[in-house]
């Protein structure tokens, strides 16, 4: 027994400094808040996206989540994003992994920005272990949402359902894959809508969905899905104190996500409409000053001179209520309402001031906060079929440059002045000849031509003038 007793103790010595000396070198893994890093709808015309569910009922609360659950993982895909390199090599994958979702059968993908703005090779893995190379469409960081493309055809794809109509309390799933444990589904409720967590800077639109569907490192870019298999977010962070999920996971609403991914499709930049002011939510103390019935409502702090809020007639010290009869409690419902609109839109906005509740239409403009003088005119149609947004210059515009003329801010991919390799920011002056000095006269012009259509014009930053033509049958 004597023999035995040294033998024990000097055992039970080495296993102590064993597990010491573990602790002290092993390093645990550090999770990352948002992993790596963080209405008008366009025409869905032979575009093969999914449509958005007008449905304004909330789900059932089901028996089973299975049919939901199948139908949408199928179109839920892991991504790989490395910042350099060949994915072919031995070394450790580059910036980040995550997950998407696949919204159109011919291969659009949606997910957030922060899982791929790092990468220069992306890999999309599908449900079924196909694996294709990926090319990043466009991003949109005030989002955190960007949209990929991979040459496949016949893909499932998850529906877009309507997030305005999601009920706090309602069923959902999320879909993704946490810690490359793939098509991972887990099922949690609406917790709140409308949520600001302050993980984008400050031209960033907040107004995420709450869930406490589990939603861990991986999960970013997945699917939330409503119990009928239908988008009605894209899962983009949580909040942790540990790393890891604790009850809160946040997702973009789909009618946002789905107004920005459309946008980077079409024109590889999201059109974003512009008020031109300087908000924030009403609080108790200015309720009180205000003497407003409930604290609720966006306060104007400032009105920028020439912008579209301006030229609406609204002023600093108001009041916004409702955004086309929708209420504004704060400004993150506010800046989701915004922002599924575009340039050139027109938005019904109601507002207090001095205590009498006032409305104004307002023609929302392009984040240069122009003033937005779109014409009246009912025939501005053969603008949007050329696939041209454009405004009037502003005042100082005319004055640097000395001339009269209209801006074209946007040029829809694919459109027919796409084809003349016509740029954004160039200013037409002229029509076949004819002197162009507003929105009228080019609407005008170019319904009264025929056959080959030329306008001139120049470009800000450059020398000279760039003629483009188009045949207009």
């Amino acid at each position: 027994m004597k023999r035995v007793a040294p033998v024990l103790i000097a055992s039970l010595l080495s296993a102590f400094l064993a597990v010491m000396i573990y602790q002290k070198v092993h390093t645990p893994d550090t999770i990352v808040v948002r992993e790596t890093l963080p209405v008008s709808y366009v025409s869905d015309r032979n575009n093969n996206l999914s449509p958005a569910s007008a449905s304004p009922v909330p789900t059932v609360a089901p028996t089973s989540f299975i049919a939901a659950a199948n139908e949408a993982r199928r179109a839920v895909v892991s991504i790989q994003a490395r910042s350099s390199g060949s994915f072919w090599r031995n070394d450790n994958f580059g910036s980040s992994t995550g997950s998407g979702v696949i919204i159109s059968t011919d291969g659009y993908i949606a997910t957030n920005n922060h899982v791929v703005e790092e990468g220069s090779d992306i890999r999309v893995i599908l449900n079924d272990q196909r694996e294709y190379k990926a090319r990043i469409v466009g991003k949109d960081p005030a989002t955190d949402l960007a949209l990929l493309k991979i040459e496949a055809d016949g893909l499932p794809s998850v529906p877009f359902g309507n997030s305005d109509s999601v009920f706090v309390g309602e069923w959902v799933l999320a879909i993704g894959n946490p810690f490359r444990l793939q098509s991972t589904v887990t099922a949690g409720i609406v917790s709140a809508k409308g949520r600001n967590i302050s993980i984008l800077d400050q031209s960033g639109i907040e107004s995420f969905i709450q869930t406490d569907a589990a939603v861990n490192p991986g999960n970013s870019g997945g699917a939330l899905v409503n119990t009928r298999g239908e988008l009605i977010g894209i899962n983009t962070a949580i909040i942790t104190y540990s790393g890891q999920y604790e009850g809160f996971s946040f997702a973009v609403p789909s009618n946002l996500a789905r107004k920005v991914l459309f946008d980077l499709r079409d024109y590889g930049t999201v059109q974003r409409g512009w008020l031109g002011i300087s908000i924030r939510s009403v609080d108790a103390e200015i309720a009180d000053a205000l003497e407003l019935k409930k604290v609720a409502g966006v306060y104007l702090d400032a009105v920028n001179a020439e912008s579209a809020a301006e030229a609406a007639g609204l002023r600093s010290g108001d009041v916004i209520l409702e955004v086309d009869g929708r209420p504004t409690n704060g400004t993150p419902e506010f800046m989701e309402f915004v922002g599924q609109l575009r340039p050139g839109d027109r938005v019904e906005i109601a507002y207090l001031r001095n205590g009498t509740r006032r409305t104004t239409t307002v023609i929302l403009s392009d984040r240069r906060n122009a003033r937005a003088r779109y014409t009246d005119l009912d025939d501005t149609q053969v603008l949007e079929d050329l696939g041209l947004t454009v405004r009037e210059l502003t005042s100082e515009e005319k004055r640097e440059n000395r001339t009269e003329g209209v801006y074209v801010e946007r040029i829809r991919r694919g459109s027919t002045i796409a084809e003349t390799n016509m740029k954004e920011g160039y200013i037409i002056t002229q029509l076949n000849g004819r002197s162009v000095t507003s929105i009228d006269e080019l609407v005008r012009g170019i319904n009264r031509q025929e056959g080959l259509i030329v306008l001139d014009g120049f470009y800000e930053d450059y020398n000279g003038e760039y003629p483009y033509a188009f045949r207009k049958d």
